[in-house]
Order: C-alpha cells, then structure tokens, then sequence
C-alpha cells in the first residue's frame, strides 16, 4: 500500500480523490517551507509538493520515495539531479493553469497602460486632479511582445488580438520546430524586437541569466512597458529598477520575483508604477482545484503503471525504474 505524501496546501478535491482511492494512504502538511515535511519523508513512497525546495538532502531521507508529482509546471526549486541519480521521475500537471496565467498577464498588461496603483491612490488619498496629467494610454493598436510562444503566450496572443494590439513572439524553440498556424509573427531577431515593442510579456523557464537584463533594457523604446508572470530571475529585478528610475520604461508589473517574498528593502516596492502580485497568476479557484487533481492522478497513475511520459520532465533519466506509459 503506497503512502503519499502531501507538501503545502491543497484544494480539497485532490485530497478528494485521495480519499475515494482504494489502497492507498497519504499525510498532508499544510506549511510550505521544507523544514515543515522532513519528519514524514521516511514514510513517503510518493509525493506531491508545492512551491517550497526539494534539496538533495530531503530526497536522501525519502528512502522509499518513487515518483515526486509538482503541483505545478515548474520545478526550479527541485534537486532534479538527486531524483535522477535514483532514478524517481519528476512529473508535472500539464496544461490546467495557461488559462489563468494569460488572463493575469492580460490584466497586468492592461493595468500597467491605466496606471492603476496611481489611479487607485488619486482617488483614496488625492489629488483628484491627477487625471488631467494623462498618464494613462491605450493598449489598443499597441505592439506586444510575447517571449515564450507556448500555450500561455499563445492564450494571451488572442486576448490581445482581442483589445486590438499588433502581437509577435519570439520563441527559437518553436521557429526551428514549426511555428503555430495563426497570424502571429515569428520574431526571430529579439533585440529588433524589443526596440519596436510597446509591451513586453516573458513566458519562458528561468535560465542562467536573466532574458532582460541591463542590455535587453537598454535596446526597448522608451516608455516600454514589461510583464512577468513566468519565473522570478527571468526579468533582471535591479536592472528594471533602474530603467524605471531613468523612465526607460514607463512601468511593469511582476507576478514572480528572485526571491520570494520579496523583502521589505526590494528595489521595486517604491514605485507606484509598478503592480505587484504575490505569485498568483496561476492560483484562481478553477486552476488551483484542477493542479491538486491533477498532481495527485499523477501518483495515482504512477502506482497504477499508467503514468503520462510526456507529463515526467526527467523521463531518460528514469526509464526502467517503472512502467510509465498509459
């Protein structure tokens, strides 16, 4: 009888599904840090963890563990490394939040055009007459952006299609691939195409260096506006500080940060142009009940020899280990 192990809040139909499973037990610990689940790794022959790390320290206690399910599509904070060198598969959920990612973009793109935050203020704190300084644009007929043309960057190209914004994305993955049937132009040349953006949105996983950084700042027209709901280190945080500082760029809005939470002394908290949100581009109702589904049918499916390949982000590293294919 396998036992699982639950890391960090979960919506209660997967702990749902648990409960109507047959032979299976599971322990669930609400607290997300990795301190709060190092008692019950002994125990755990399955796991499904949020955002807090799995270092390679926690995975040598898990002595039993077979397969680690992210209740999510990232997996930054994992020792992937310390799976594979056992040969545990890594999985993640698939596509259950893109939706809700590109509708957060979508409002922080929107949001950051309206200056919101200085628009909420003037009318709590004043001056009313701040409206006659017409700081506010439009987004329509605007260019954005898109870096990452996977399924959120595609979502998001139809509800700016939508508000009337002239879109192109840059993804070499995908140009090299076969680009997506659509309208959507392919960007190949990213620093022309930053010069010429009006908007910015990243979709892309974090890499070794930030994709913009001093340099990538200083190619965008001025007045540009950049959006991140995709991974903290991705957008150079000291760097957009700057370029909002000189008014390089007009504003931004950030849903992910280097460090999280960001701490009291973080160079972007001074700006009322910039909108900020704690990590919650991906967690509406809907998305967070179907990621905990999700997450824990990964298991399930795991123990039952049914498990998704194209859902396990470390498959040839764990081939043999157990049959994976549905």
């Amino acid at each position: 009888m396998p036992h699982i192990l639950i890391a960090g809040k979960l919506h209660p139909a997967g702990l749902a599904l648990l409960d109507g499973t047959a032979g299976v037990t599971y322990t669930h610990v609400e607290e997300i840090s990795e301190a709060s689940y190092q008692t019950h790794l002994s125990r755990a022959d399955g796991m499904v963890i949020r955002t807090q790390p799995m270092t390679a320290a926690s995975v040598a206690k898990a002595e039993r563990l077979q397969i680690v399910s992210r209740h999510g599509v990232g997996y930054d904070a994992v020792d992937v490394a310390a799976l594979n060198a056992r040969g545990i598969p890594l999985c993640i959920v698939g596509d259950v939040n893109s939706v809700s990612v590109a509708e957060h973009a979508m409002m922080q793109i929107l949001a950051c055009a309206k200056q919101l935050i200085r628009s909420d203020r003037a009318v709590r704190n004043g001056p009313w007459g701040w409206r006659n300084k017409l700081e506010q644009g439009e987004v329509s007929g605007k260019r954005l952006l898109i870096i990452g043309y996977g399924r959120i960057g595609r979502h998001l190209a139809t509800m700016a299609a939508a508000f009337g914004m002239k879109i192109s994305a840059h993804d070499p993955y995908l140009a090299s691939k076969g680009w997506p049937e659509g309208n959507i132009a392919c960007a190949n040349d990213l620093a022309a195409a930053l010069a010429e953006a009006d908007f910015v949105s990243v979709h892309v996983p974090k890499a070794e260096k930030p994709v913009i950084g001093v340099p990538e700042l200083a190619l965008m027209k001025r007045g540009a506006i950049i959006v991140n709901t995709a991974r903290g280190g991705i957008v150079d945080e000291a760097a957009l500080a700057d370029a909002l500082r000189s008014g390089q760029i007009a504003a931004a809005a950030l849903d992910v940060f280097d460090v999280e939470p960001p701490g009291p002394d973080h160079p972007l908290l001074g700006f009322d142009q910039v909108v900020l949100t704690p990590h919650t581009a991906g967690l509406t109702a809907e998305a967070a009940e179907r990621m905990a589904v999700a997450s824990v049918q990964n298991v399930l499916d795991f123990f039952a020899g049914r498990l998704d390949p194209a859902l396990v982000v470390n498959a040839p590293a764990t081939r043999g280990t157990k049959e994976l294919v549905k």
